[in-house]
């Protein structure tokens, strides 16, 4: 059983010893551990650090490419590093390395597809009480989203199995977090918790430029992910909507047609052009769920042979 642990890195040289001083040498049911670190585009001696503590797996970004796009590549090495096992961590030095046997238990145990990390973000004593608002409100629009109920939608501790980690397709350039944890529960992954303490800050936050560039940019990732797996939910509740308001005037005009001597007057003409127009809408909106629908089933295919490809590539 091979464990592969992952290090997403940017200037991380002076946290980096922290976090690799801090990783068990041996876990009871694991074979082998291997750490790989993705430099994401680094200028400073991230990689040499890494090197002179014994690290001899990198994957290096020649130029910044975000979180998001470090964790799909990273995710894709692994797998062909040969891993049952993948663990995600980061190089700030948050996360408690030492916890990782604990982490990856549920898997070992067959118990858990993915297992993630609970901060318990409303106890960390460094988050003012607007980023623990902002903290539990994203979170509880993912749960909503994705059918579930994790406590910690954007924590980035995370342990995979190979099947799951096989079946992820992250596609978004922003919070791999919240649309991996989508996917994992529209595929049926079980998905275990982790209660852990933090560890004390090292350095501030540079995923995000503010909290509402963060709000903007996670809210986008999970409605476009909520429209991907469930395209028919959307549209036909707009459709809905829009067909319960176009019938309202509708209905107005039929009994001015029946009450009125003149129901083709211009006040009267107005509830049937307005009800058409929304009748329409409604139609168009059904007509794109339809649609939507059969593009989801589509690419729902597409992924089981992407799937099949990567089992036949990684060995599986």
């Amino acid at each position: 059983m091979k464990l592969v642990i992952m290090i997403p890195c940017l200037n991380e040289e002076t946290t980096l010893p922290f976090v690799l001083k801090s990783i068990p040498k041996k876990i009871p049911g694991i074979d082998k551990i291997d750490i790989l670190i993705i430099d994401d585009g680094s200028t400073d001696k991230t990689v040499e650090v890494a090197k002179s503590l014994g690290v001899k797996n990198f994957l290096i970004h020649t130029v910044n490419q975000g979180l998001s796009r470090s964790f799909k590549h990273g995710l894709n090495h692994a797998l062909n590093m040969g891993a049952d096992i993948i663990v995600l961590t980061e190089g700030d030095n948050q996360y408690p390395q030492e916890m990782i046997p604990d982490l990856i238990k549920p898997i070992l145990e067959g118990k858990a597809d993915t297992v993630i990390a609970d901060r318990q973000t409303q106890t960390i004593p460094h988050f003012n009480k607007r980023k623990k608002f902002f903290q539990k409100l994203g979170t509880g629009v993912l749960n909503k989203a994705a059918g579930t109920n994790i406590p910690d939608a954007i924590s980035g501790f995370r342990a995979y199995s190979k099947m799951a980690a096989l079946q992820l397709n992250p596609i978004a350039d922003y919070s791999w977090a919240t649309e991996t944890t989508i996917q994992a529960s529209h595929k049926g992954h079980a998905i275990a918790i982790l209660p852990i303490t933090t560890n004390p800050k090292l350095r501030e936050s540079r995923q995000f430029k503010s909290s509402w560039q963060h709000i903007r940019k996670s809210s986008i990732t999970i409605i476009r992910a909520y429209i991907m797996h469930k395209p028919y939910a959307v549209f036909f509740t707009i459709g809905g909507i829009l067909l319960a308001i176009g019938l309202a005037p509708l209905v107005n005009f039929l009994i001015l047609t029946i009450t009125v001597k003149n129901p083709f007057g211009a006040h009267h003409l107005q509830s049937l052009i307005i009800g058409s127009l929304f009748i329409t809408g409604s139609f168009i909106s059904f007509t794109l769920g339809i649609i939507a629908d059969l593009i989801r089933i589509n690419r729902k295919l597409i992924e089981d042979l992407l799937e099949l490809t990567k089992r036949q590539i990684y060995g599986d």
